[in-house]
């Protein structure tokens, strides 16, 4: 009688699943199919493989990837050449993300709090302490009116009675600007999972990965808690923005910057019938 072969990653195989439903979620929404997915799986398979898989000394062969990944050889050998001569652009953060963490954590554009300023418009009103001060900080290719006719469009900053112009502080998260929210997206989600991964794997020392879990709560708790956190949260993340600020300024000095962090805060609610219909079909593998 043969028995059923268990695989040894089951238990990762079911968390994969779960991760992956709100993804596929997405992919449908946008019109991304299974077979473009599939494409984009097996390239990031070789890729993972070829840069991350190397053993001391050797070189990587299409064979010990197609070993490692199972994609047939034909198509290790194809993807390895293709990502070998298109290279991997660099991608950066936007300029308004970058203006807007300098606008929450350098003491010229913030009072004690952390609170950001109502800055003059011009450099000739404000000096350094203006919105065209800022902008200039950043970058000087680019004029700020040309920014700050786009943020008071997208509801990012508002003028006050003075004319000076006010961020508002939900500006953390962009109300506009798909390709914006996407690039938060890939970049959050990534550092996120590469954080639980690498605390999978035993690694030390282990990183901060951890959350507050309760069900059977009415919709107006959840409403509750849901403003403690957003209140809480944010106070967090301009703490920490201000701090990183200064650290990366000081540090500036010294020829080993190599490192990055990121601190991701986020909240989730949703009504139990939905995550009860997740977790039978999560049961019934």
């Amino acid at each position: 009688m043969l028995e059923k072969v268990t695989h040894p990653a089951i238990h990762l195989i079911k968390a994969l699943k779960k991760i992956l439903k709100p993804l596929v979620k997405l992919l449908i929404t946008n019109g991304i199919t299974y077979p473009e997915f599939s494409d984009l799986l097996k390239e990031l398979f070789v890729e993972v493989a070829e840069t991350d898989f190397k053993l001391t000394g050797k070189q990587q062969t299409d064979s010990r990837i197609n070993f490692l990944t199972g994609i047939h050889r034909k198509d290790v050998k194809r993807l390895r050449n293709r990502n070998s001569s298109e290279g991997h652009a660099t991608e950066t953060p936007s300029l308004g993300a970058l203006l807007i963490s300098r606008w929450l954590g350098d003491p010229n554009y913030c009072d004690d709090q952390g609170n950001p300023l109502a800055l003059p418009r011009l450099i000739k009103k404000g000096g350094i302490k203006s919105f065209e001060g800022l902008v200039v900080s950043v970058n000087k290719d680019i004029r700020s009116r040309a920014i700050l006719d786009e943020w008071l469009n997208m509801n990012i900053v508002y003028l006050d009675e003075n004319e000076c112009v006010c961020l508002n502080q939900n500006a953390f998260i962009p109300q506009h600007g798909y390709e914006e929210k996407v690039w938060f997206f890939g970049e959050n989600l990534h550092d996120h999972i590469a954080a639980s991964t690498h605390n999978l794997k035993g690694k030390q020392p282990l990183f901060l990965d951890r959350a507050v879990y309760y069900d059977q709560l009415s919709a107006k708790s959840v409403l509750e808690l849901a403003e403690i956190s957003e209140k809480l949260c944010m106070e967090v993340l301009i703490d920490i923005n201000s701090r990183a600020l200064a650290l990366q300024n000081k540090d500036k000095q010294s020829q080993e910057v190599l490192h990055r962090m990121r601190l991701g805060l986020y909240f989730y609610e949703v009504a139990d019938e939905d995550d009860n219909a997740d977790a039978d079909e999560q049961n019934k593998d």
